[in-house]
């Protein structure tokens, strides 16, 4: 079982007054005071100590970063101005600053994040009726490679830290009305979330933790293109998390094509991967499927997924794709989305077809990405 899905993972640190602080070092070269939910938690309570206060004051400071939506050190009002003063001498109020804010014609959001090295990454709000999901994202860019996506253009540069994964979450929430509160979280951004595991899975256990955001495991599902290794050992995490695999093909020579990290696995060790995270949590898979006119979205691509997957217990989310200016593949069209659709609910496969949300401000599925023209407008601004 992994380290970092224990809930309990502060306590034996600082027992009752246990904190969702994120032990993960900043990225070499950061020269910034730290942010507060970057520093370690003996990190934290020592300087407490140094300032003469007590532990307590910790969890009120935690309490005011994670359920109250402020946006800096001077809102903690029930903190003397003394330690407000030296909170911000010593500590960021944040890992990254919004540099971007977009709101598209079914009120999703975007936000663009500048982190401290000049990166960006982009993470979205999206409503639906009685729910509100936050989608976040896990690295600067994508080794992945898929045809298909914006976020790999430009390849990877870096892991975001634990702490930048959970603040998307922090800072798409201070966005919200007061009467309205995050439901649901899809890892679903820029990266691969299991190429990041340990720092994925430190910010999961805050988001889940009691003394952290507190939300159910079974609200938060963690897509990927398919790492068998890391599968594995995300089912054994403790949670039951949902996982969500992305194929887009039904055969290996095809699936290469469109995901070229599918070379050193095969749908064989990744499905097999897939089935063991279903029998340790008992969770369904999701397959992922984005279609491409022409690529991959002819009935016979149907038929040979449906035989592929049959006798899982899974759910097939289908995903036209959602259009990219830098490439040239298009989404079918709706005829053609129906009959893959119907085909694989005639072999009794369970298949929804996904709802495009914030299509018109590049917020849609395979449309987030780190792009040079973002990054130019960012730097103007400073």
């Amino acid at each position: 079982m992994s380290a970092f899905c224990h809930s309990h993972r502060w306590s034996a640190a600082v027992s009752s007054e246990s904190l969702p602080i994120l032990p993960a070092a900043a990225p070499a070269g950061d020269k910034r005071p730290p942010a507060l939910l970057d520093a370690a938690v003996s990190e934290w309570l020592a300087w407490l100590a140094t300032v003469g206060e007590k532990k307590f004051r910790a969890k009120q400071i935690r309490r005011w970063m994670i359920e109250r939506r402020i946006q800096s050190f001077d809102q903690m009002t029930d903190l003397s101005t003394s330690l407000r003063q030296q909170l911000a001498e010593h500590f960021s109020f944040s890992s990254f600053e919004t540099v971007g804010h977009q709101i598209a014609s079914d009120r999703t959001e975007k936000l663009l994040l500048r982190l401290h090295d000049g990166e960006l990454v982009e993470c979205v709000l999206m409503r639906d009726p009685g729910r509100r999901t936050v989608c976040i994202s896990t690295q600067v860019g994508c080794a992945m490679g898929c045809v298909f996506c914006a976020s790999g253009l430009l390849g990877v540069k870096r892991d975001l830290t634990a702490a930048e994964i959970f603040e998307q979450v922090l800072v798409l929430h201070r966005l919200m009305e007061d009467d309205e509160k995050i439901t649901n979280v899809v890892v679903m951004g820029i990266g691969e979330p299991l190429a990041n595991y340990k720092n994925l899975m430190q910010a999961l256990d805050v988001l889940c933790s009691e003394d952290g955001f507190g939300l159910g495991a079974r609200r938060i599902t963690v897509s990927t293109v398919g790492l068998p290794k890391q599968i594995r050992e995300f089912a054994r995490c403790g949670r039951q998390f949902n996982l969500a695999v992305s194929l887009h093909a039904p055969n290996d020579e095809l699936r290469t094509e469109i995901v070229p990290v599918n070379k050193g696995t095969g749908l064989k060790e990744i499905l097999a991967a897939a089935d063991e995270y279903f029998e340790v949590t008992g969770r369904r898979v999701s397959y992922e499927y984005v279609l491409l006119a022409g690529v991959n979205d002819q009935p016979e691509h149907a038929e040979e997924l449906a035989r592929l997957i049959r006798g899982r217990n899974c759910h097939v989310n289908l995903i036209p794709m959602n259009g990219v200016s830098e490439l040239v593949m298009t989404a079918p069209g709706e005829p053609m989305t129906h009959q893959f659709c119907e085909i694989l609910k005639g072999w009794g496969i369970p298949t929804t077809v996904r709802k495009r949300k914030g299509a018109d401000i590049d917020a849609a599925c395979g449309q987030l990405r780190l792009n040079r023209s973002d990054t130019d407008a960012a730097k103007k601004r400073d």
